[in-house]
């Protein structure tokens, strides 16, 4: 599986920016797609989590309500819609594939690139 996450910025906060994740390279029907991201000197954290077949998602607590995450079948990219963003959402965001629905980043066996968003006050 080959990830490309895009959609990264500089935003101001209470704005809102969409992250997009392309996914290829093989059936994705079975796989859990999930947002991770890493903020300046602290540990990868979970964001969110959708299973690609049914469009079942799990937010982190942090972000649930402010952030939305979707898929699009025919485009094989999932999204990552952020709203309300805070300073405290800054952190390069990384896109994760997995075979199982998990927000465990040590489950996931591919990741894509990651995308930096800077949420200014």
């Amino acid at each position: 599986v080959q990830l490309q996450a895009c959609g990264g910025g500089l935003v101001q906060a209470g704005g809102s920016l969409t992250l997009s994740c392309a996914a290829s390279g093989r059936t994705f029907s079975s796989l859990a797609m999930g947002w991770f991201r890493r903020a300046p000197g602290k540990e990868r954290e979970f964001v969110a989590v959708i299973r690609w077949s049914s469009g079942a998602t799990y937010y982190a607590d942090s972000v649930k309500g402010r952030f939305a995450i979707s898929r699009d079948n025919a485009k094989t990219t999932v999204y990552l819609q952020m709203n309300s963003l805070k300073p405290e959402d800054t952190a390069v965001y990384y896109c994760a594939a997995n075979s199982y629905y998990s927000n465990v980043a040590s489950a996931y066996a591919y990741w894509g690139q990651g995308t930096l968003v800077t949420v200014f006050s």
